[in-house]
């Protein structure tokens, strides 16, 4: 299991827009047979700071979700709404162990 932090700074006049072209993405993402959660924070006191937490099965299925039409559609609507470049952090689940099925 990976998960994916992706931080978010969207110029304020567009946070509505980025809002409902990130749940798109979102919502199409989790029909993805690899992405197991998709949540998409905002910051509490800051409305323009956004977290998308991403929850992958595998290592693979991060570049995987890269390649689909939603990811590359959601990209190209949202890059002008940011207010600097998004950031990204990987992180491997520790605790508690898998379940196996």
């Amino acid at each position: 299991m990976v998960t994916i932090m992706v931080q978010v700074r969207v110029k304020p006049e567009f946070v509505d827009a980025f809002v409902e072209e990130t749940k798109k993405n979102a919502e199409n993402s989790l029909l993805e047979p690899g992405v197991l959660r998709f949540d998409i924070l905002r910051h509490a006191l800051d409305p323009a700071a956004f977290l998308l937490v991403e929850v992958y099965r595998t290592e693979q299925d991060p570049a995987r979700h890269k390649e689909t039409p939603h990811y590359k559609a959601w990209r190209s609507a949202v890059e002008h709404m940011m207010a600097e470049p998004r950031s990204s952090s990987q992180y491997v689940k520790v605790f508690p162990p898998e379940e196996d099925h």
